[in-house]
């Protein structure tokens, strides 16, 4: 399932301690701090830098990061992983999207950030993290890992997807629609649980082989 699940567990983890650092720093600034102040400084330089051609094309880039595209892409792997009987991958994918969903409603309604002003799409709910960034790396990062062999065309879809995840989310502080930090913290935890749940199955799975072969 992985090449090296264990490295990959690893990977996850220095992810994970980013995430937390992010969400703390931005539970702690007050508004007023050097967190708000990048955001409103990158809020400013997208704002200077509006193009219209660029911001149709951030708009499609928002748009295949939405429910529309996110939730059939999800289906149609769940339902071939099923077909194939891949049960591992399949339990690492839908474990992924149930706790991204829960983590995204939940975090939102503890942090109550407000969204940055004048966005050009529309918007609901609280900005902070950002729904598309969390969904459109378990999306794009997850259906990689869970349906493609570890190898090097693996690798070169990973990279793809993650430059996907990128500019999905890069496309949101472009229209206004999300801070900065929210889209990186989205980021990192949408990567951090595409790639950690199926590490983890994985070890499971191997500790559990190795008990029944050891009692037998």
């Amino acid at each position: 399932m992985l090449l090296n699940h264990r490295r990959a567990l690893k990977i996850a983890g220095a992810l994970l301690a980013a995430t937390v650092v992010m969400f703390a720093a931005v539970a702690l600034d007050d508004g007023h701090g050097p967190i708000q102040a990048l955001d409103d400084a990158w809020l400013d330089a997208m704002v200077a830098i509006r193009w219209t051609p660029l911001v149709w094309l951030a708009k499609i880039m928002a748009f295949t990061g939405s429910v529309w595209v996110n939730w059939p892409l999800r289906i149609l792997a769940l339902g071939v992983l099923a077909w194939k009987r891949r049960w591992v991958q399949l339990s690492a994918f839908a474990l992924a999207i149930v706790s991204s969903e829960i983590l995204i409603g939940t975090v939102k309604v503890l942090y109550e950030r407000p969204r940055p002003p004048g966005s050009l799409i529309d918007t609901s709910g609280f900005s902070f993290p950002s729904g598309h960034a969390i969904a459109g790396a378990v999306t794009a990062v997850g259906l990689v890992i869970v349906l493609l062999q570890p190898g090097s065309r693996r690798w070169k879809w990973e990279l793809r997807a993650a430059a996907f995840a990128f500019l999905m989310a890069a496309s949101r502080p472009y229209l206004g629609a999300h801070w900065l930090t929210d889209v990186v913290a989205g980021g990192l935890l949408g990567v951090t649980l595409a790639i950690g749940w199926p590490a983890l199955l994985q070890e499971l799975r191997d500790r559990r082989r190795a008990m029944v072969r050891a009692s037998g």
